[in-house]
């Protein structure tokens, strides 16, 4: 696929694919599409790569799909850089991932409203703490 030449076209794709992606997945409360949060995330953004990274960011962890896929369907690297760093990888202390995420600025601008929805789709009090915890560490106060 040739690369998109408008913020309307990566926004458009990125969404797509995450549609795609999450077809069939549901929230935790196993009855609204998964899908509400990838969108979620993208309404508390601004910019069209920051949308892009929203609406991408699970899909690495969640899915099948790799990080070679979205770049293969057109996802430019700055774009898969902060998907691919908001992807947590095994042995890698939730500490240590959100430090990585702070050093990139789409990563953490995605993470920061990813924790803002978590937080407001009715979260346990084990959630609350721990997306408390990792503001804080986003924001680079730990």
């Amino acid at each position: 696929m040739s690369v998109h030449n408008s913020s309307a076209d990566l926004t458009a794709l990125a969404e797509r694919i995450a549609r795609d992606a999450h077809a069939g997945q549901f929230r935790r409360d196993g009855e609204r599409p998964y899908i509400v949060h990838p969108e979620a995330v993208a309404s508390r953004v601004e910019t069209p790569e920051e949308k892009a990274v929203a609406w991408l960011h699970d899909v690495i962890e969640d899915t099948e799909l790799e990080a070679t896929h979205l770049q293969e369907a057109g996802v430019p690297a700055p774009v898969l850089d902060a998907v691919a760093l908001l992807s947590k990888r095994p042995g890698l202390s939730y500490e240590d991932y959100l430090k990585g995420v702070r050093q990139n600025p789409l990563a953490r601008a995605v993470k920061i409203a990813d924790m803002l929805s978590n937080l407001a789709d009715d979260p346990t009090e084990k959630q609350i703490v721990k997306y408390a915890r990792g503001l804080l560490i986003l924001h680079g106060e730990k």
